[in-house]
């Protein structure tokens, strides 16, 4: 459903345009990002999740290969995700019929996004199961390229040949042919360039893409499966030593808080961090700078910023991206129904209150999105600096910000009391209405996109505050608040009918 939303949130925008066949690059991108997500969401955090369970190790004692039985749960997470991506085929067969699409746009239409879907996947899942010591060297890697991106992609920009002056004749002409073969033949570039019915010319470069990606998709998959036993082991069995010899911080006098912010930042995102950060600083220079940013200094990222959105759509996702942690809460407490009914058998027992349970989501959720919310409080003061937006529009924003932090979390705090396995919520919150808010905006419906809690972010800077743009965030305020009374309120008794319905069912039946 989460993504029949999203394909028709991309379609709206198509349809309305002048001419809706120059916005299949459009829709082709948004099908292609919509299967890298959901391929984070069936494969990735399937698998990824698999070894905390320690049934397990029944399986990895018997004449059953750990590596045969990895492949064969990928397999079910692969066909999951198959199912998903066919999902959206009856539209992408009307728009052929009705002359939008060329029906050759169908295959990377359904390919692409299934490829990229399963090597983000698989990908999360070889990251979650290499030892620290190679995601720490991996992480290092990472952020290098990152500055290294910031730096050429952003910074020297369209001047890119001016900075290669600098260096000999062959080093220029191979770091410039690097960067331009990256740029054109990534996945998102290639298929913008299909959809726009450039199909000779891009025929061959998908080819040979494709064909890369099943190469790199089938070494994933052998190296995870290679690496499940061995993870597995670490993970229940290798003593933690902490061999830093820093001093840690004293335990706090709130232990569940205490033990579920340490949990969530195992895999703490700091490369998405740094991306982000990174880039936030540079626009809100940008910004500040106005005509005075120096000559020698890209610009063109910046001004297609501008043309999508500029500093208020870019808060405006940075406040979604803040929320994500306190949408999808499941995974913070355990991974699977057996390891949450042996953790809530001890929790029960204590005195334990729905506030403690509370506070400490509050806690991991606020820990993992806190950095999010200081890129985009970055990109308000570069607002307000630059004139783009006075005091009252950046209130507003802000308010309206805090107004969706705690909806979402109401609502993934509603989903861990009941035990729900929230992540089609999650992907509904986090990328489904930030597309449907756009697609209503696009239809020229402001009012109505302002209803929804992520346009009514970016809208408060973008136009004074009025009643009818308040509606949106008092609605998400008045949710937030039933909710949250709600969900306390039902908390103990939820959790306790979960654990009684969950604990000894299988050797019941």
């Amino acid at each position: 459903m989460a993504h029949l939303v999203v394909l028709a949130a991309a379609l709206l925008i198509m349809l309305n345009r002048p001419r809706p066949q120059d916005g299949a690059a459009l829709f082709g991108t948004v099908a292609l990002i919509a299967g890298i997500v959901e391929g984070a969401t069936l494969l990735g955090w399937r698998l990824s999740q698999l070894p905390k369970s320690q049934a397990l190790e029944f399986l990895l004692v018997s004449p059953l290969r750990p590596r045969r039985f990895f492949l064969a749960e990928a397999m079910v997470g692969l066909a999951r995700l198959a199912l998903v991506t066919l999902s959206g085929l009856p539209i992408y067969a009307w728009l052929a019929s009705k002359g939008f699409l060329d029906p050759l746009d169908l295959a990377p239409l359904l390919i692409m996004p299934l490829t990229w879907g399963a090597i983000t996947g698989i990908g999360l899942t070889v990251w979650a199961y290499e030892p620290v010591s190679v995601r720490r060297w991996g992480e290092r890697i990472l952020i290098g390229l990152v500055v290294l991106y910031l730096l050429v992609g952003v910074l020297a920009g369209e001047n890119l040949k001016a900075w290669l002056a600098w260096l000999p004749e062959e080093g220029q002409r191979f770091f410039f042919n690097a960067f331009l073969a990256f740029h054109r033949y990534n996945p998102f570039q290639l298929m913008g360039a299909w959809m726009q019915n450039d199909i000779p010319a891009t025929l061959e470069p998908v080819c040979w893409l494709q064909g890369c990606a099943m190469a790199s998709l089938v070494i994933l998959l052998m190296r995870s499966a290679s690496r499940l036993q061995s993870h597995f082991h670490e993970l229940h069995y290798l003593p933690q030593i902490d061999l830093s010899g820093s001093r840690r911080p004293p335990m706090s006098d709130r232990p569940l808080s205490w033990w579920s912010t340490r949990r969530v930042m195992r895999y703490s995102g700091r490369i998405n961090f740094w991306l982000i950060g990174g880039f936030g600083v540079l626009y809100s220079l940008y910004t500040v700078a106005g005509p005075h940013w120096p000559t020698w200094l890209g610009k063109a990222v910046f001004v297609i910023c501008d043309n999508f959105g500029g500093l208020s759509g870019l808060a405006a996702a940075l406040v979604v991206l803040a929320a994500v942690p306190a949408a999808f809460q499941y995974g913070l407490w355990d991974s699977n129904a057996q390891d949450r009914c042996r953790r809530l058998e001890l929790l029960l027992l204590t005195p334990l209150r729905p506030q403690d349970y509370w506070e400490a989501a509050a806690a991991a959720a606020w820990r993992r999105g806190r950095g999010y919310v200081g890129v985009a409080v970055l990109l308000w003061a570069a607002a307000w600096t630059s004139g783009q937006a006075n005091a009252l529009q950046i209130a507003g924003s802000a308010a309206a910000g805090v107004l969706v932090w705690g909806l979402y979390f109401a609502l993934g705090f509603r989903a861990f009391s009941r035990g729900m396995q929230a992540n089609g919520l999650g992907m509904i919150l986090t990328l489904g209405l930030p597309l449907l808010a756009y697609a209503i905006y696009r239809a020229d419906w402001p009012n109505l996109a302002a209803l929804i809690p992520p346009a009514s972010v970016q809208m408060a800077m973008n136009q004074p505050p009025t009643w009818a743009w308040a509606l949106g965030p008092l609605v998400a305020g008045a949710l937030a608040l039933g909710i949250s009374r709600y969900g306390l309120g039902q908390c103990d008794r939820e959790l306790r009918r979960w654990y009684e319905g969950h604990h000894g069912s299988k050797v019941m039946t």
